[in-house]
């Protein structure tokens, strides 16, 4: 075992049990906070199987600007101390088609190439990068677009009156009557 095949195996182990405490977590904000640690680790497994552009891709968009996002809407609805609640049967199952899909994936990895290392061509990093900045430049410009707007978004949404009233005994301080009662006496 070489020093990188160690490093990815920490790395990935560390990416694994952030993941699992991501979905285990009984608190939103919790479980937002383990999705960084766990999309960090992943751009991290990219980077020692030397894919680094999509490692920085994997930093920029997901940890940068995905999670993010969900941490700026959790704060404004003030939802992230919320406990989540589950029945043991929701977590069994969900435990289940967890396992179901991680020994599909796996099988079918087995099946088509085996135990042996395999080979991987692909595009060099200019090629990549021509095709971003060339040919699907508007997908991201409008996912950026979209992004923007589920920020503007969770601020309307944070902002609104509670109950549809917007008057003057909701906001905060002191109350009319009592603004009134103190002129009298002066």
């Amino acid at each position: 075992m070489s020093g990188l095949d160690v490093l990815f195996l920490a790395v990935g182990l560390l990416t694994a049990g952030s993941a699992l405490l991501a979905v285990l977590s009984r608190q939103v904000l919790h479980a937002a906070l383990w999705l960084v640690v766990t999309l960090a680790g992943l751009a991290g497994c990219y980077l020692v199987l030397g894919a680094e552009l999509v490692g920085l891709v994997q930093l920029l968009v997901y940890v940068g600007a995905v999670v993010v996002l969900i941490l700026f809407a959790l704060m404004l609805t003030r939802s992230g101390g919320v406990p989540v609640v589950t029945g043991r049967g929701q977590r069994g199952g969900a435990a289940l088609v967890g396992a179901g899909t991680t020994i599909l994936l796996g099988g079918t990895l087995v099946a088509g190439s085996g135990w042996r290392a395999v080979e991987v061509a692909g595009p060099t990093n200019t090629e990549v990068a021509e095709g971003v900045l060339g040919v699907y430049v508007w997908p991201f410009e409008l996912l950026s677009a979209l992004l923007l707007l589920a920020l503007v978004a969770a601020v309307a949404i944070a902002r609104a009156p509670v109950g549809g009233q917007d008057d003057a005994s909701h906001r905060p301080g002191p109350a009319p009557r009592a603004l009134a009662a103190q002129g009298e006496d002066a």
